[in-house]
């Protein structure tokens, strides 16, 4: 997984994002304009897109620079992180 600066900063917007879902709730459930809450969901939505290009980066990042040495960076691995990073922005 991610180094530790990175854990925390997930891990922080992960929160701010269950503060911000709460207060969607609260949005429906007081009557407000769907103009307003739609523009909340949006802010989410760039938001965890956000945290998951984090952990995209890292989990790259991990498997191209934290290999054994002996082990070498063939074909079959690369193609692994590829698809990994194209499944995350289907």
């Amino acid at each position: 997984m991610a180094n530790e600066d990175s854990k925390n900063d997930i891990l922080s917007r992960l929160k701010t994002l269950k503060g911000h879902i709460s207060g969607i709730e609260k949005m429906v459930e007081s009557g407000k304009n769907c103009e307003d809450i739609l523009i909340q969901i949006s802010a989410i939505k760039s938001s965890i897109h956000k945290v998951g290009m984090i952990i995209v980066e890292e989990h790259a990042l991990d498997c191209l620079l934290n290999q054994e040495p002996e082990e070498c960076l063939n074909k079959d691995k690369v193609k692994k992180i590829v698809k990994t990073l194209l499944n995350y922005t289907k």
